[in-house]
């Protein structure tokens, strides 16, 4: 099997939870999409990253089911393990820096495919919901301190690919900041923490801690 990294991204204050993704540092051993598709789908993790040209930060993202031309918690994971300037993803180039223990990504809303974002009237109906029906990839999200900007979050992806919910979701929480207009402190999943800042010119900022397991 290719050798690969595991990260956990958007860990919480303790260094826990977060949202685990596979990094091929050396995409050139698997050149075709066709093999990378399935290297995704045998590793099972919500997202894996094939990375092209470590010096620019070239990668390319897959779920177990499907190539995305952005998502949130890979660029995370990938900006932190290659340490890099910059990402540059088939959506764009996303701007990426390290901050103390957090790591933090520059990427605009329109990269994000379609997103159904369901506010809740409380954290605690986030936290009793279901696992929705398949066939929506649904946000499920209410304010547990509003003026604070904090919020609780779920995130169901609806497909078939025996990820049920995911643990912490970037391109979401994007979404999301971009639609309210203002930074975001989000709890997500079991405990993972998700920052998040509006920047100019449509930009969003999207931070977490990064923990490196293999």
């Amino acid at each position: 099997m290719t050798d690969y990294d595991v990260v956990r991204v958007f860990c919480g204050p303790r260094g826990g939870y977060g949202n685990e993704l596979g990094v091929v540092r050396e995409g050139s051993f698997m050149p075709e999409r066709s093999e990378r598709q399935l290297f995704a789908e045998k590793l099972g993790f919500s997202e894996t990253v094939f990375v092209d040209d470590p010096e620019r930060g070239v990668i390319d993202i897959y779920t177990p089911t499907l190539r995305l031309p952005f998502a949130g918690h890979p660029c995370v994971g990938a900006a932190w393990l290659l340490d890099v300037p910059e990402l540059v993803t088939p959506a764009g180039t996303v701007g990426a820096r390290q901050d103390g223990e957090f790591c933090w990504i520059e990427a605009r809303a329109e990269w994000v495919p379609p997103r159904t974002l369901r506010q809740y009237a409380t954290a605690a109906e986030v936290d009793a919901l279901a696992v929705p029906p398949k066939g929506e990839w649904v946000y499920a999200w209410a304010w547990e301190d509003e003026p604070a900007g904090r919020i609780r979050a779920r995130a169901f992806p609806g497909r078939d690919d025996n990820i049920d919910e995911d643990e912490a979701t970037g391109a979401a929480a994007l979404l999301l900041t971009d639609q309210l207009g203002r930074a975001l402190n989000i709890t997500q999943g079991a405990g993972s923490q998700i920052l998040t800042a509006p920047q100019p010119y449509g930009w969003t900022e999207i931070g977490g801690r990064v923990v490196l397991e293999r």
